[in-house]
């Protein structure tokens, strides 16, 4: 064989080889992601702790679910602020209480 002749040899017996291996070992098509995963939405848990309380946030897809205020002072009574929904019109009245953030709610009795 040439000299000339022989890089041209060694890469098709190297293509030759990739492809048989390919050929072997590779499915066709890349499998799918389940269907089940693509469709749960991302939640996400956050909690921001200092020396007065802890809050405790849910956001799924992005929107705030759920926030707990746990406070560590004297009051160590904890409280839930309820996001207003965009979709609703959730006044009440003109001393309603809620804030822009949403609405604080306490819970009297616990079993």
């Amino acid at each position: 064989m040439s000299p000339r002749l022989l890089p041209i040899a060694v890469l098709a017996a190297l293509a030759g080889a990739a492809l048989a291996v390919q050929a072997q070992g590779a499915p066709a098509e890349p499998k799918a992601a389940p269907a089940a995963a693509a469709t749960e939405p991302a939640v996400k848990r956050s909690v921001v702790e200092d020396d007065n309380a802890r809050i405790e946030e849910v956001r799924v897809r992005g929107a705030v679910r759920s926030t707990k205020v746990k406070p560590k002072g004297a009051i160590k009574a904890e409280y839930e602020v309820l996001p207003l929904d965009a979709g609703r019109d959730n006044v009440e009245g003109p001393h309603s209480g809620k804030g822009s953030t949403g609405q604080a709610v306490w819970r009297v009795l616990s079993f």
